[in-house]
């Protein structure tokens, strides 16, 4: 149910011929995240700017000894880049698949049965499934027979695990909302700011992003996640005064995959976004390929259906969803590979 799944939901409901039924645990989940999207995704996936909470135009990159350098100079007047709460542009994307003709269920994937010769067949997949209903802590045991899956219950995906994907190195985030002043709010009206240092992160950078009536304080790592907390309290004095005496609202902490998963097709499961490993190194970004990944994954999906007339096979999937996508941003990918290693 978040961007990855959303849009490739959207894609398939459009599709008369395939049903498309869209799982997500809790629909006004706030997902733990940056919340940063890039300009072109307002308008690539028609998302309106009412999503968007804080449109950053200012950015600071701030050193060890508190040396900041603006890094923002090269936005034009009208280019910004946008700062959301999940559970705001989630739910929108969710909605919109819904009215596409996707069914929505409130419910959490306890697994998956595969069968032995899926690679080859077309038999069915079997989600098993607590669905939740309104008022009602307790789940009720569900099943579901599907014909294809696609996988984008992020890093810790259960689709993942089915289909013996692999596993992958990852990054913990950390974040902290806190509820700030006015005063101090309007400091970061259009203003993000990043700090490096081995006192907020080894190999990552700390930030504090805009949002909605508070900021976002956070921090990541992937070579000592023992000490999140650590660095989380460095890059709180670290930002000092400007966020001094606020209230945290909200504490959020979250996996973030460092690379590709070894495997992202196995017969007709296919995964996306951060299920798929798809989140950019050097930045961390990683909503923008979950939904660009989710819609291309769907496509292709979509055309090789042939109007729901047939099933596409592991090798067709391959050669069109995993090889477009490959070869749009493995080079992407690759270079903010190696400025991480570089810069931090």
């Amino acid at each position: 149910g978040g961007p990855s799944g959303a849009c490739a939901a959207e894609i398939f409901a459009q599709e008369k011929n395939i049903d498309t039924v869209l799982f997500e645990r809790k629909m006004d989940n706030a997902k733990p995240c940056g919340g940063a999207i890039p300009l072109c995704m307002i308008g690539e996936f028609d998302i309106p700017e009412s999503t968007v909470d804080r449109k950053v135009r200012r950015m600071k990159l701030i050193s060890p000894t508190d040396v900041e350098v603006d890094i923002g100079d090269t936005l034009q007047p009208n280019e910004y880049i946008g700062m959301c709460r999940r559970e705001i542009m989630d739910k929108f994307l969710r909605d919109r698949a819904i009215s596409y003709g996707a069914e929505p269920i409130t419910g959490l994937v306890t697994g998956i049965e595969v069968p032995a010769g899926h690679a080859t067949s077309e038999e069915q997949y079997n989600i098993k499934y607590q669905a939740f209903e309104a008022g009602k802590s307790a789940g009720t045991a569900s099943e579901m027979k599907v014909d294809l899956i696609i996988g984008a219950d992020g890093a810790n995906s259960r689709v993942a695990k089915a289909m013996d994907a692999g596993e992958y190195n990852f990054a913990i985030a950390f974040q902290e909302r806190i509820k700030i002043t006015e005063e101090q709010m309007s400091f970061y009206e259009e203003m993000a700011e990043m700090y490096v240092g081995d006192d907020v992160s080894p190999d990552f950078y700390g930030w504090v992003f805009p949002k909605y009536d508070h900021v976002g304080v956070g921090t990541g790592t992937v070579v000592n996640r023992p000490a999140i907390k650590q660095y989380q309290k460095a890059i709180r004095e670290r930002a000092g005064d400007k966020i001094a005496g606020g209230k945290i609202i909200k504490v959020e902490a979250h996996p973030i995959p460092e690379h590709y998963r070894p495997r992202r097709v196995q017969g007709r499961m296919a995964l996306v976004g951060d299920a798929a490993g798809y989140v950019t190194k050097c930045s961390g970004e990683g909503i923008y390929f979950a939904a660009k990944s989710g819609r291309m994954a769907a496509e292709a999906i979509v055309k090789l259906m042939e109007g729901g007339k047939r099933l596409p096979t592991q090798e067709e999937i391959e050669r069109t969803y995993i090889a477009d996508y490959d070869k749009l941003y493995g080079p992407t990918y690759t270079v903010l590979d190696i400025l991480q290693k570089v810069f931090y």
